[in-house]
């Protein structure tokens, strides 16, 4: 379109210029590394899943990265210092040990880590989230979060359960450095017991050990997780855990009622033992049908399967059933009961008749003019008188 008169023509050159200045604006501060996607520049976010070619950190992360993530690699083993600048041939660190000091989400999820060695997080002091959830971890150093001192969530979801006990006593020696932490996930580990370091974290506000094999709490572990020192006590997530609803769940069932904001899930505890309170819900029973087994006073046995109301309607309703049976069975009867008489009328002429054959065939056997004549001696001929012999 031609420009009118008296208009200066300067749009042109004025569109290539703004392009250029916005480009140079939104140019990150670094490139983004290879196998990773940026998402909105560097600072913004850091994805890296690249399957099992990824064996170790990417060391070209920028520098003023925020957040980090790495999913579906292989990484086996998180060495010392794994991204402040050391790798998996045990190179050393970057001068100064922090090369990512802004970086604070890092996201490792579904990476195969089986080994998670001491200091294997230095150089990341700003970090505040860390995820290792869905690794099959085997190995966990003592130290291996030491130099985090602002992590505030730490998710281990469905990555401890093939460590055993030995992997479960050093996640207390990994947890002890963490006093900021907030946010502690432990669900899917078949936790049998809650860890005691995760307890004594004087910050903690939620501790999630759902879908674990926790059979109950303790006193002990109620006391722990009662607030001291001002501070707001943690909200414990319980649910999907196999409940032992025995004496021993009593100070379970009455720190519940007592505090039960400080269980989101409460509602959907279920029994899972003894059977007869299987499935039944939690917080809905009386501490009177919670009994031990004769002889067990800490509740660890199993318990007493009691014939609660459930048990007891359940054989009312089983006698009725049978009642009725039984009433359709003599209505049948008396509605064919001249088919049945003519059947047992039949049924007796028969017996009759077979027992009559039978008295007829015993009365010929004994007769004794049908008994057979005695044989002849072999050396004698019988002769007659007009022989002449």
């Amino acid at each position: 379109m031609a420009p009118r008169a008296g208009q200066p023509e300067h749009r042109g050159p004025l569109l290539p210029g703004l392009l250029l200045v916005a480009a140079a604006l939104s140019r990150p501060a670094a490139p983004c590394p290879f196998q990773c996607y940026c998402f909105g520049g560097p600072k913004l976010m850091l994805r890296c899943a690249s399957g099992a070619e990824l064996r170790q950190p990417p060391r070209d992360v920028p520098p003023d990265a925020r957040n980090l993530t790495i999913v579906g690699a292989n990484l086996t083993v998180l060495r010392a210092a794994a991204f402040a600048g050391g790798d998996a041939d045990g190179e050393e660190a970057a001068e100064g040990g922090v090369r990512l000091p802004h970086l604070t989400a890092l996201r490792l999820t579904h990476n195969n880590i089986e080994v998670v060695e001491d200091g294997a997080f230095d150089g990341l002091p700003s970090l505040t989230a860390l995820d290792l959830s869905h690794n099959p971890l085997r190995t966990l150093g003592g130290g291996a979060f030491r130099g985090l001192p602002a992590l505030r969530s730490l998710q281990l979801n469905h990555a401890l359960a093939r460590g055993g006990p030995a992997l479960l006593a050093a996640l207390d020696a990994a947890l002890a450095p963490l006093d900021e932490l907030r946010l502690l996930g432990l669900a899917g580990n078949a936790l049998s017991r809650l860890p005691p370091a995760a307890l004594r974290r004087p910050r903690l506000e939620q501790l999630d050990v759902h879908l674990n094999a926790l059979a109950g709490l303790d006193p002990d572990e109620l006391r722990v997780l009662e607030s001291d020192g001002g501070l707001p006590a943690p909200r414990l997530l319980l649910a999907d855990n196999p409940l032992r609803c025995g004496c021993a769940a009593r100070p379970l069932l009455a720190w519940l009622r007592n505090a039960t904001e400080r269980v989101p899930d409460a509602r959907r505890l279920r029994c899972a033992a003894p059977r007869a309170l299987h499935n039944l819900p939690f917080l809905d029973l009386d501490e009177a049908r919670l009994r031990c087994a004769d002889g067990d006073a800490d509740g660890r046995g199993d318990e007493v399967e009691l014939a609660g109301p459930e048990l007891e309607a359940s054989y009312v309703f089983f006698g009725l059933v049978l009642a009725l049976i039984g009433l359709i069975f003599l209505m049948v009867l008396y509605l064919n009961r001249r088919g049945i008489q003519r059947w047992m009328r039949n049924l007796r002429e028969a017996c009759r008749d077979q027992m009559e054959g039978y008295h007829y065939r015993y009365e010929q056997d004994a007769d004794p003019r049908r008994a057979p004549a005695p044989a002849a001696p072999a050396g004698s001929r019988a002769t007659s008188p007009g022989s002449g012999l």
